[in-house]
């Protein structure tokens, strides 16, 4: 019987190649509607969109038309169709919860965060994923069952060839449309968002790893004379300090408490149950944030980008950005010199520096970058009772995790610096055992918002437990508790439907109200102070350590810091999203869109001096962007002298037996040691910490940890 034309095509290597040429140009529009928000905002747009996978995609199966055999022509085919759709199947699963694109750096340092990932990266996929695979088990099984048969004979040179040149030539068309709708695209964009709309995912992938060669060429080829530039930006850009606010926790404990993932609407924020009773969802941290002790900040935003908690941690204690192209701890943390706030303290101010983290030391590459932070100490959960009952993915419950972190938190010698990580409030927000109340939770469309709200509520509790700690013991009137959000809880892809909890229409929900919602809490709360309040000047992350420096009475100008003391009548108020995205007061700058603040509307019509401005608004961020990854790109800190610090010798940083070398140096100093163990007459403080919530398993707890701090 003679064979359909359909059947003669397919068992052909040009019939087989368009095949999944075809197969693939589905999956990447599909994947453009339904999985990434690029954005598109005119009927050019969607036509680049509509073609710009194709040039990619029949360039790099093209290469399979130059072997000549025909099972390395057609295994070489496939394996290329596999790489290329593994590549956009796994933008899809981590687009979903980081609004952003997979990079080489994300990929580079992806071994030392997975071990602190744990089953919660299983949550990020959807049983919709499979939509992109299943024609992979198709093809094999067509293949494997002869339905499609391989073609012994080989493509012609010149043909394969001229299938090349094919999609070179789309691709100057595709790049010819790309800058008529948005030129310099390649020269001055920020987003890679604009690179997949205009270009592809997989030319971004080629495209970022040239970027990623050539930041690596710039630390090699750094040298001091890089450093004149970056002290000019930072003596330019440095805000003075405010006599009034000037060393009001001079000499003070500095006790910096990890809000994960919390955002600002959370402070204040209500629920109402099925009676119409209202319940505050963080009613410690609302007293706190209105207290007149507590210094408060409601226009603060977050500034990270891919690497989301390790960024926090470089923006609040190094006064730089994060990096454009995954973490700067895992890329650069364990090889570059940083002068960090715990180096800051030790070497000026003879603070002890610890970090304490209820997961592994790896996880972002922690352990190493710590010790070029200026750490001493790192309790990771190594120093904790662990189990499956008291954890989840990420580390401890905070309940667990402060109530066991004070072992080791009262042998510190005062003043001490220490950074309590807590992560209870982390993706994917699984309801926590052991909270002292119910709340009545949201009923979205979506569990992991409804979740948000609950594990809020619980680190609420074992944060006003902690501080109850602090008060018993004497630590709090001699400390300054700094609490800060590290990132959005909720992505820009999930935001649709927590609209209508903030009172907004989910239909009309935009760029300008993501931007709006990534606000975080901040908050100096100095016990004993009563002048203190809500400010709401507009600042980031990045000017948290000039303005903790000045409230410790030391002053900053002579570290290269990129941000102001918010408290600074100087201060610019400008605010720098990495992506280049900018906040102020009067505006909100989303790519080239421009919002009014007072209305929320897109400005159409911007008069020539107003544009000026904007402009002028967009540079400022630009050079401070700059700046940032000139000193983390170059290593130029390794140049910098003018502060006095001496390097760090990260080779007598042990962060094993610590318990053992605190207890040592409580010996050794005698009527001199300054912890609180020492201040309490040589006895413990850990049985005046109360769980409220384990009142009647509190002693056989404190024996177990107690067993546990022995053993380490």
């Amino acid at each position: 019987m003679k064979k359909s034309y359909k059947e003669s095509w397919i068992n052909t290597r040009m019939g087989f190649f368009s095949l999944l040429a075809i197969l693939f140009w589905l999956k990447t529009i599909l994947a453009y509607i339904t999985a990434f928000n690029l954005g598109i905002e005119s009927i050019t747009q969607y036509l680049i969109l509509l073609i710009n996978p194709i040039a990619t995609t029949i360039f790099i199966l093209s290469i399979g038309l130059y072997v000549r055999n025909e099972k390395r022509a057609y295994a070489t085919t496939l394996i290329l169709y596999f790489l290329m759709t593994l590549l956009l199947f796994s933008n899809v699963v981590y687009y979903r919860e980081f609004s952003d694109f997979i990079t080489i750096n994300t990929i580079l340092g992806a071994g030392k965060v997975s071990s602190g990932l744990g089953q919660s990266a299983l949550k990020l996929f959807s049983i919709t994923d499979l939509i992109y695979l299943v024609d992979l088990f198709a093809i094999g099984g067509c293949l494997a069952a002869k339905k499609i048969k391989l073609d012994k004979q080989p493509v012609k040179g010149r043909f394969a060839f001229a299938v090349t040149s094919f999609s070179v030539l789309m691709f100057a068309v595709n790049l010819t449309l790309a800058e008529a709708d948005r030129p310099q695209l390649l020269s001055r964009t920020f987003s890679k968002d604009h690179i997949v709309k205009y270009l592809g995912l997989n030319f971004f992938m080629a495209y970022d790893g040239v970027q990623t060669y050539q930041t690596n060429q710039i630390r090699a080829q750094a040298s001091e004379n890089d450093l004149v530039s970056v002290e000019e930006y930072v003596n330019k850009h440095h805000a003075d300090k405010n006599p009034e606010m000037f060393g009001k926790a001079a000499g003070r404990n500095v006790i910096y408490i990890h809000l994960e993932s919390l955002q600002q609407f959370m402070i204040d924020y209500k629920l109402t149950d099925k009676d119409g009773v209202e319940h505050e969802v963080t009613p410690f941290l609302n007293s706190l944030f209105h207290d007149q002790q507590t210094y408060s900040f409601d226009n603060v935003f977050h500034q990270v980008s891919a690497g989301k908690t390790s960024d926090a941690e470089t923006l609040i204690e190094n006064s730089l950005f994060g990096l454009t192209q995954g973490a700067l701890f895992t890329q650069l943390g364990g090889k570059n010199t940083f002068q960090a706030a715990p180096d800051i303290l030790s070497q000026t101010a003879g603070y002890t520096t610890a970090a304490f983290h209820g997961n592994v030391g790896s996880f972002w590459n922690r352990n190493d970058t710590y010790k070029n932070f200026g750490y001493e100490y790192f309790f990771d959960s190594s120093y904790y009772d662990v189990t499956d009952e008291n954890s989840f993915q990420y580390g401890l419950h905070d309940k667990e995790f402060f109530d066991q972190s004070v072992q080791y938190l009262e042998h510190l010698q005062q003043p001490f610096y220490a950074k309590m990580l807590a992560v209870s409030n982390h993706y994917p927000y699984a309801k926590i055992q052991g909270s002292d109340d119910e709340l009545p939770l949201p009923e979205t469309a979506d569990e992991t918002i409804n979740g948000y709200f609950a594990t809020a509520h619980y680190a609420d509790q074992a944060i006003e437990q902690f501080f109850n700690y602090l008060k018993a013991t004497g630590l709090y009137d001699n400390s300054i508790i700094v609490l800060y959000g590290d990132h959005y809880g909720i992505s820009n892809s999930r935001n649709p439907e927590l609209a209508e909890l903030l009172g907004k229409d989910k239909e009309t929900w935009n760029e300008y109200d993501n931007a709006q919602l990534q606000r975080v809490p901040l908050m100096y709360h100095i016990p004993g102070e009563t002048d203190g309040g809500i400010s709401h000047t507009y600042g980031g992350q990045v000017d948290m350590l000039p303005t903790l420096l000045h409230l410790l009475g030391i002053d900053n100008s002579k570290y290269l810091m990129l941000g102001q003391d918010l408290f600074s009548k100087g201060h610019d108020q400008v605010v720098a999203f990495r992506n280049g995205d900018v906040m102020t007061p009067d505006y909100t700058i989303v790519g080239d869109n421009v919002y009014d603040n007072q209305t929320g509307a897109l400005k159409t019509n911007i008069s020539e001096s107003e544009q000026q401005t904007i402009d002028g608004l967009k540079e400022k961020v630009q050079l401070q962007l700059a700046t940032s990854d000139a000193i983390n790109n170059g290593d130029l800190m390794r140049y910098y002298s003018t502060s006095g610090l001496q390097e760090i010798d990260t080779t007598t940083v042990n962060y094993r037996d610590q318990l053992q070398q605190l207890e040592t140096i409580e010996k050794e100093k005698g009527k001199n040691s300054t912890s609180l163990y020492s201040k309490n007459g040589n006895k413990s403080t850990v049985d005046q910490y109360v769980r409220t919530d384990l009142v009647d398993e509190k002693t056989t707890e404190s024996t177990e940890s107690t067993e546990v701090s022995e053993n380490k």
